[in-house]
């Protein structure tokens, strides 16, 4: 049993997204946090800030650390982080030499906030796929359906009539632009943080900068300051998570108002059976697709209160954060994946005169 039904046993069945949700998992997290930690000594090293072999040694710890999990979750519950008993846990590793240069100028927020924006560069890639191949599907729809007549609804009457390719591009059109737009807001948000305890880089001094240029060229993100604070980038991505789930929120409830008996306007293979009518073929891909458009829509209010930052850093507003984004991008990831299945399952589209006869 779990609490999410994302990671249910049944529930993520319907909801779920293994594929995504792994990158949320916390090998993924600890393993993208111990990437950041060898990455930094290495550019620390480079810069002359520590020494190359300290570097080497911190590196190959990071491979070579099996984390004790246990222990980092008692150390979450005191600290509200794992990144001090990551860092011990690295530290003891190493001899007393070297250790003290392992993590040295940057602070938890660093380790944990580039850690996610890692993880999330990985998760878009999956997403901005499954879009191209959503589209490729819509596309088949209208090259196949596309010149069959089909009744319009305003209002949830009849109005007048339109062909199903009328249907399609409605459908297609807000897609095409959220995956255009993915690219820009990949640009601000997929970037290094870098700002030390108080966001300045102090113990770095006038090599900071120059750390931070090559620490984020390493891990193939962009450099632009610290945004411990400014949160506007993953805020923005939650408005397109919940955006994306709108649009294909919008194809799933057309498909269930079209598969109605009284309209048969649509047919699909492989619909969901009932204990009790052995006659019905639900809807349950495009009902699917409804619950999850209207869960993101909730939940995108809460990263707007995680806008809400206290002087240089907080620990509230960032913790609501973990507890709303790895949901959203897991709830997008599925709604992609429902919407494939449900758009390569239309056997027939199209109603000359609403009488319910489809056309093939």
């Amino acid at each position: 049993m779990s609490v999410s039904v994302f990671e249910h046993p049944l529930l993520s069945g319907l909801l779920g997204d293994d594929e995504v949700s792994a990158y949320f998992s916390a090998s993924a997290d600890i393993g993208a946090m111990l990437r950041f930690e060898a990455a930094l000594a290495a550019a620390e090293a480079a810069e002359g800030v520590i020494p190359a072999r300290a570097a080497e040694k911190i590196g190959a710890a990071c491979d070579a650390l099996e984390p004790d999990f246990g222990r980092l979750k008692q150390s979450t519950q005191r600290d509200g982080v794992c990144v001090p008993e990551l860092v011990r846990q690295l530290r003891a590793a190493l001899d007393a030499e070297i250790s003290a240069h392992v993590h040295f100028g940057a602070t938890s927020q660093d380790v944990i906030d580039t850690a996610l924006v890692l993880r999330l560069k990985d998760a878009l890639r999956i997403l901005a796929a499954r879009l191209d191949a959503l589209d490729d599907n819509l596309a088949d729809l209208a090259d196949r359906f596309g010149e069959n007549p089909l009744m319009a609804h305003t209002r949830m009457q009849r109005a007048l009539p339109i062909r199903v390719a009328d249907k399609v591009t409605a459908w297609r059109r807000p897609l095409s632009e959220l995956g255009a737009r993915l690219a820009e807001t990949g640009g601000r948000l997929l970037r290094l943080q870098l700002g030390g305890p108080v966001g300045t880089l102090e113990a770095l001094g006038d090599k900071g900068q120059a750390v931070a240029d090559r620490l984020a060229a390493d891990l193939g993100l962009s450099s632009d300051g610290c945004w411990h604070t400014d949160r506007q980038a993953l805020v923005e991505l939650a408005g397109w998570f919940s955006q994306v789930s709108g649009a294909l929120g919008k194809i799933g409830s057309d498909v269930a108002l079209l598969a109605q008996n009284e309209v048969g306007a649509i047919r699909l293979a492989g619909g969901g059976t009932s204990s009790a009518m052995a006659h019905k073929q639900n809807p349950v891909a495009a009902e699917t697709l409804v619950t999850l458009a209207r869960f993101n829509a909730t939940l995108v209010s809460g990263m707007h209160h995680a806008l809400v930052h206290e002087n240089e850093r907080s620990g509230s507003a960032w913790t609501l954060e973990w507890m709303l984004l790895p949901q959203m991008a897991v709830a997008v990831g599925a709604g992609l994946n429902t919407a494939l299945r449900l758009t390569g399952a239309v056997e027939a589209f199209g109603d000359p005169g609403g009488d319910g006869q489809v056309q093939r």
